[in-house]
């Protein structure tokens, strides 16, 4: 995938990207530091990664060509891992239902250097139309139960709750392909 450039109106000219091998390590840090971020605000979301665990095998991801940069000025601003096919943790979450027809969005996290700019928003907006996945009209992600911000967030960004299981909120967007 060929670097492009996304506009985010109050942060200014992002460079969108897949990350490369080399990038795990960084890719890495700022998931950690959103976890410590997140702990700090009484979250246990992403909470393993404090403790070296990777539910989600993000280096893993990386490798395989499913994690996607977001910088400005040649720093790492944000993240996200787009799934074309579900993994392990989505089929435990969201049963054998609709996943040939779905990707799934996993560990979006900003730079906390880069908070309260929409560059949260700018990124969703981006998977939903960034990225051909052919085949898929649907976008599916989850959050921990408790974090009430996140699930008013997505709501607002146009994704419908599709209910609880265990401790997780499940949200679906059908996507323009």
């Amino acid at each position: 995938m060929t670097p492009f450039t996304i506009t985010n109106d109050k942060a200014g000219i992002f460079q969108a990207s897949l990350a490369q091998p080399d990038d795990a390590q960084a890719v890495m840090e700022l998931l950690v530091s959103a976890a410590k971020w997140l702990r700090g605000k009484g979250s246990d979301q992403w909470s393993g990664l404090l403790h070296g665990e990777d539910t989600h095998n993000m280096r893993g991801s990386v490798a395989d060509g499913h994690v996607f940069l977001f910088k400005r000025d040649g720093e790492l601003a944000g993240v996200v891992m787009l799934l074309p096919e579900a993994s392990e943790w989505d089929r435990q979450l969201w049963g054998e239902a609709g996943h040939g027809e779905s990707v799934y969005l996993h560990r979006l996290a900003i730079d906390r250097r880069f908070a309260g700019c929409d560059l949260g928003r700018t990124i969703l907006s981006w998977a939903e139309t960034g990225v051909y996945c052919p085949g898929k009209t649907k976008i599916r992600l989850d959050c921990v139960s408790e974090n009430k911000a996140l699930q008013s967030f997505y709501s607002q960004m146009g994704y419908e709750s599709k209910g609880s299981t265990a401790d997780y909120h499940l949200f679906e967007k059908e996507i323009a392909k």
